[in-house]
């Protein structure tokens, strides 16, 4: 059986490629911080270049930051299209951009490679359990032919369609999520400029019609900014990406550009390298304000 390879090990790559090997599958491994494999190599995996990748391998792995990454591994002078042989299947589980998913699907095909982006979502915490939720679009047959692998490192795996279904799937979920994140910090930003409790507050928000939002505003201002949950840098990242999908759609998205406009203030302020709930750092600058530390609930 062919080895696999897996390309970008980094905070989430890393334990996926890890899964792959813990369930008993020989894998060359390649990511421009050689760092980042020395756990993988500790396990059995073997380092390797792309081209090496592209020769030795019929399914290659993908988790790079974005759209460049990808473009330059996939169809630069040296990329895995120039290399790979007919028949071969790349499953990229990074975030892209859906034109760029197109494109490569598209190239892929022309020279009988099969392509399926295929995201994840579930953190670094699921990545390390192999319980990531993964969508993917593209060639279905293509999907059913990689779903033992992918489900070494996904416990709910979801077929979206044709190619760019996953992406866009992915995006939306991002998107929501952590332009809500902004929108909650907004909110008890201005209620402590105000001179509310912000844990009363909660209670209260908890039992209204915004209760259904409320589960993810402890994380949101929890003040722990290196959880390493999910950097600001990669959440800005994505949110630019589903702005960017929604023009090349022709899908407004007001709200989502807002929201973007603070994570893009909070990369100018050095916080990339926090979670992605310090952009509360930049509401409370503006506003001239720190939201108090949220008590923890009197189970009395």
């Amino acid at each position: 059986m062919a080895s696999l390879g897996f390309i970008g090990t980094g905070t989430i790559g890393g334990p996926m490629a890890a899964q792959l090997v813990e369930h008993q599958h020989a894998l060359l491994v390649c990511d421009k911080n050689a760092s980042a494999l020395q756990a993988l190599l500790d396990k059995g995996a073997q380092a390797a270049e792309i081209k090496d990748i592209a020769e030795q391998c019929a399914t290659v792995f993908l988790s790079l930051p974005g759209p460049p990454e990808i473009e330059t591994v996939v169809l630069g002078e040296r990329g895995l299209l120039n290399g790979l042989k007919s028949g071969a299947t790349i499953v990229d589980l990074s975030t892209n951009s859906v034109s760029l998913n197109r494109k490569i699907a598209e190239l892929a095909a022309a020279k009988g490679i099969r392509y399926l982006d295929a995201p994840v979502s579930g953190g670094k915490r699921a990545a390390l359990k192999g319980s990531l939720a993964i969508m993917i679009g593209g060639d279905e047959s293509a999907f059913n032919d990689v779903r033992s692998l992918l489900e070494c490192i996904g416990e709910n795996l979801f077929y979206m369609g044709p190619s760019g279904s996953g992406t866009l799937t992915k995006l939306v979920n991002n998107q929501i999520f952590l332009c809500t994140s902004v929108l909650i910090q907004e909110g008890f930003v201005m209620g402590a400029k105000a001179g509310m409790d912000p844990s009363a507050l909660l209670e209260v928000l908890k039992s209204s019609s915004a209760g259904p939002h409320m589960a993810s505003a402890p994380l949101a201002l929890s003040r722990k900014f290196d959880l390493d949950v999910f950097s600001l840098a990669i959440a800005a990242k994505d949110v630019g990406v589903a702005l960017e999908s929604g023009r090349e759609i022709g899908a407004p998205m007001p709200m989502t550009e807002a929201a973007h406009g603070v994570y893009t203030k909070a990369l100018d302020a050095g916080f990339g390298k926090d979670d992605f709930f310090a952009t509360v750092k930049v509401l409370e600058s503006a506003a001239g304000i720190e939201v108090p530390p949220l008590r923890k609930p009197n189970k009395s």
